[in-house]
């Protein structure tokens, strides 16, 4: 096997990968990424137990343990480009030996869950709910940097979305990609189901309109509109499909859940946006102990 070069992959002083600053001993076969910082300590105050606490930059990590299940909580700040680092640098961990900068022979998948806000694209999907995201549709280009092949199903799904919506021209080259089945079937109860659009930025990529002008004044409507069989569009936010594509390609089970925050149909928003994902925290806990 060929070795890594140190300007590829970044290994500090303390052996720790550069942007996470985290050893391969010290993450959990689960990890929940949080866009936030300090939602890092609302979602470990839940393990028994806090074994390792590290931040650089953005990046904010606790790994400890619920019950006898290893876990690390990390935020990953906010967009596709912050996932790019983070899904390296975590497949890096478990899949690269730091050693000898090989990639490993046999090769270990992490379960990578996304705990996050987001906003409802239909009326049905209220303020304050939960949303599992069954695929993850990417107007953000980051997955067309990589080598990628979408399942038949996958490019159905896209080829209806680009027909329908007719944004294809004007945003780049969208894709798709599916969460983890054996994840998802564990968050029924409680959970709006649907795919989850992942824009590049909050305000003109998600058709908010301050100052500026926007190229898709009628966005919103396309993606509710949306329809391919079962499937339609519940929700976007900034991370999904960064997260979902990235990780099939490095072989993890990834999933997203998110606590709706605003209604972009109704244009309303949360009066506490804060309570709502702290009862999905507990909510996930409560799974993870007993099905994950």
């Amino acid at each position: 096997m060929s070795r890594i070069a140190e300007s590829e992959l970044i290994i500090n002083e303390r052996g720790a990968v550069y942007h996470l600053d985290l050893r391969p001993e010290e993450i959990g076969g689960t990890v929940i990424t949080v866009g936030d910082p300090d939602r890092v300590k609302e979602v470990s105050k839940y393990f028994d137990k806090i074994e390792v606490k590290r931040q650089h930059r953005e990046f904010v990590s606790h790994t400890g343990t619920v019950g006898k299940k290893r876990i690390t909580v990390l935020s990953s700040g906010i967009g596709p480009d912050n996932i790019d680092i983070v899904l390296n640098e975590l497949d890096a961990l478990v899949n690269i030996d730091f050693d000898t900068r090989e990639i490993k022979k046999e090769l270990q998948s992490l379960n990578i869950v996304r705990i996050g806000t987001s906003g409802s694209l239909q009326e049905d999907i209220p303020v304050d709910s939960f949303v599992a995201s069954t695929h993850g549709l990417g107007v953000d280009n980051l997955l067309n940097f990589y080598r990628h092949e979408q399942n038949e199903q996958e490019k159905e799904l896209l080829q209806s979305f680009i027909t329908q919506t007719q944004l294809h021209s004007q945003i780049g080259n969208p894709y798709i990609s599916s969460g983890a089945a054996s994840l998802i079937k564990h968050f029924v109860q409680d959970f709006h189901q649907g795919i989850t659009v992942t824009c590049p930025g909050f305000y003109g990529p998600q058709g908010r309109v301050l100052r500026l002008g926007v190229r898709n004044p009628d966005l919103i409507n396309r993606l509710t509109d949306f329809r391919f069989g079962q499937h339609r569009i519940t929700n976007f936010e900034m991370e999904t499909s960064a997260i979902y594509g990235l990780g099939k390609l490095l072989g993890h089970q990834c999933l997203a859940v998110n606590a709706i925050v605003a209604n972009r149909v109704k244009k309303e928003f949360s009066k506490d946006g804060k309570a709502a994902v702290e009862r999905l925290i507990v909510r996930f806990v409560e799974i993870f102990s007993e099905n994950m």
